[in-house]
């Protein structure tokens, strides 16, 4: 067990020393004062970060820059010392960092008291004005080599230089800049490593230094935690988009340092702190036998086939198609998951009769034959919803459904249970997708009768609120999201691993067995409880899809998206179709 940290003074030094950490700085007036910085350094003093204890609380209203720093404070609190620097703010009439010295942690937390909608808040660095007359941004040192960073990005590069950016939320896409949405929130974590990263996907080996970001799911009302770095300095910021609004005292959420032995300790980390303080479960979710039989998609499936976008071909001819192949090659499916588009408008989710003359009849058609059935479902999509439900642009238009609309909710509770009663369609759950698309602009307004969520909070209460309508109607019903932050828990019972990515930063091709194997270990200190619907999607090549396919019943519950071919010159064999098969045998030998 950890002791508590001790604090000792000279003329020189103030510092506090942990089993793992020291925490010092200069006092007096010549010291943080004048020169914005403690020093953190690992238990033998070589340093991590000279921390900068700037921070900024932004609002629409006002920038905020400090003007004064006042010296450090230090008191007991039953073992941790706090150390509460108070600021002179342009905005705020009080603005405090807080710097909690636990046995085995450093957490900053922003205290403010005054009026504001806060745009976006900076910890380990921000707008001052300083004494010398220096001004501006000022940011944390980097005196680490490396940056892990748990989410899937293109380029690929879990592994990076300390110098390189990073972003972390529920806003993404596959435009440049942005495809870092695969995990929809990832886990609120980052790590510094003393090695430099010589592999995008495999961190290096080394001491390291989490830094993860602590607060209740209802409380993160910003769209993306994004680590800032420029010229050998770093600062974290929330996008809160001036969605929340302050009127008296808040708390920023808080960024917790902690020296950890490997790169994915600090998933381990950010889970059991959450757990610890009441923000995140570890309850094991109720596992049903039916969800951990091989899935098979048919997105992959419509893609290859061709002749026309891949949404047109989800229709109930071509599904029959798929499983006539499946049916001749000895492929079993225990769950069948009709992919985009099956609705007539995304929003309300009726069917579309054009492509699907009996969705019903055809999902029944499957458990006679002893299958489930899985809804694609498109997140936050608006196409035909009421805009007094939806959150609008500056020009009025509908962008997302509102989860904080009391209104939609009640819209969403009764499409699930049309979808998903025997008196509607009678699936069995939903694949849910493109949560990166959470609305992200400044401009935007909630709906009229909305409490006005935002950010991963609004995520949250948007699929909180389809898992727990699902399970009114269904209590077996599988709903997969991938939402692979620990507060997510409770609202998805099996994790995607997600869309597969191409190349690393110097352009080679990244192996997807490689891709997915660090995706499973991600979901697997994050959510050590979930099953993985392993994915498939897309594949490059006939080899790589065979490759990762022997690999998935490793991973979780294999999922096939390909049958006729994965490239127009590589068809799918027969040989190929039996290889699955065999790999689904022994996949569910070790079910029983």
């Amino acid at each position: 067990m950890s002791s508590s940290p001790s604090l000792t003074r000279d003329d020189a030094r103030v510092t506090i020393t942990a089993d793992s950490y020291r925490l010092s700085w200069r006092p007096g007036p010549d010291g943080v004062p004048r020169s914005p910085y403690v020093e953190l350094a690992d238990a033998e003093g070589r340093r991590w970060t000279r921390l900068s204890v700037l921070s900024s609380v932004h609002t629409a209203e006002a920038a905020d820059e400090t003007t004064a720093i006042g010296e450090p404070e230090v008191a007991d609190d039953d073992g941790d010392l706090v150390v509460r620097i108070a600021t002179t703010s342009s905005h705020w009439g009080e603005k405090v960092l807080e710097l909690r010295c636990t046995p085995t942690t450093v957490e900053a937390t922003v205290g403010v008291r005054g009026a504001g909608s806060v745009t976006d808040v900076t910890v380990a660095g921000g707008d001052g004005i300083l004494p010398t007359g220096a001004s501006g941004t000022f940011r944390s040192s980097i005196d680490a080599a490396s940056l892990y960073v748990p989410t899937p990005t293109e380029p690929v590069a879990f592994a990076r230089p300390a110098t390189s950016s990073a972003a972390l939320g529920v806003v993404g896409d596959a435009d440049p800049g942005r495809l870092h949405g695969i995990f929809s929130p990832p886990p609120l974590a980052l790590a510094l490593g003393r090695e430099p990263a010589a592999d995008p996907v495999e961190p290096p080996t080394g001491a390291w230094l989490a830094l993860t970001l602590r607060a209740p799911v209802t409380e993160l009302g910003f769209t993306q935690l994004r680590y800032e770095a420029l010229d050998g300095g770093f600062l974290l910021r929330l996008d809160y988009e001036g969605h929340t609004r302050i009127d008296g005292d808040w708390r920023s959420p808080t960024v917790v340092l902690q020296p950890v032995p490997e790169a994915l300790d600090a998933l381990t980390a950010h889970r059991d702190d959450l757990i610890a303080h009441g923000h995140a479960s570890d309850a094991h979710p109720r596992l049903e036998r039916w969800w951990r039989e091989p899935l098979f998609c048919g997105w992959g499936a419509q893609v290859a086939r061709g002749g026309a976008p891949a949404p047109d071909l989800c229709r109930q001819e071509i599904y029959d198609d798929f499983l006539a192949t499946m049916r001749s090659a000895g492929l079993d499916p225990g769950t069948i998951v009709v992919d985009d588009r099956w609705q007539a408008a995304y929003g309300t989710a009726e069917p579309d009769t054009g492509a699907w003359p009996d969705l019903g009849g055809w999902i029944a058609q499957r458990h006679r034959e002893g299958r489930r059935v899985l809804l694609w479902w498109k997140a936050w999509d608006p196409a035909g919803l009421p805009v007094e439900e939806c959150i609008t642009d500056a020009a009025g238009r509908p962008i997302a459904a509102d989860p904080g609309s009391p209104a939609y909710r009640a819209r969403l509770r009764r499409i699930v249970a049309r979808l998903l009663s025997a008196e509607g369609l009678d699936a069995d759950g939903f694949k849910v997708d493109f949560t990166q698309r959470a609305p992200s602009g400044r401009s935007m307004r909630s709906a009229a009768d909305s409490d006005g969520v935002w950010g991963i909070a609004a995520l949250h209460r948007l699929v909180s609120e389809l898992h727990a309508a699902a399970k009114e109607v269904k209590a077996d019903a599988l709903v997969i999201t991938h939402t692979v932050h620990p507060s997510f828990g409770e609202a998805s019972d099996m994790i995607r691993t997600n869309d597969v990515l191409e190349r690393d930063t110097t352009g080679a091709p990244v192996a997807v067995t490689r891709q997915l194997t660090a995706r499973h270990a991600i979901v697997s200190r994050t959510l050590p409880h979930h099953l993985v619907d392993t994915d498939q999607w897309p594949m490059p090549d006939r080899e790589e899809w065979l490759a990762y396919a022997r690999l998935q019943p490793a991973l979780g519950v294999p999922a096939l998206y390909y049958l006729e071919r994965v490239r127009d010159d590589e068809p799918i064999t027969d040989d190929d179709l039996a290889e699955i098969r065999a790999t689904w045998d022994a996949y569910r030998r070790t079910l029983a």
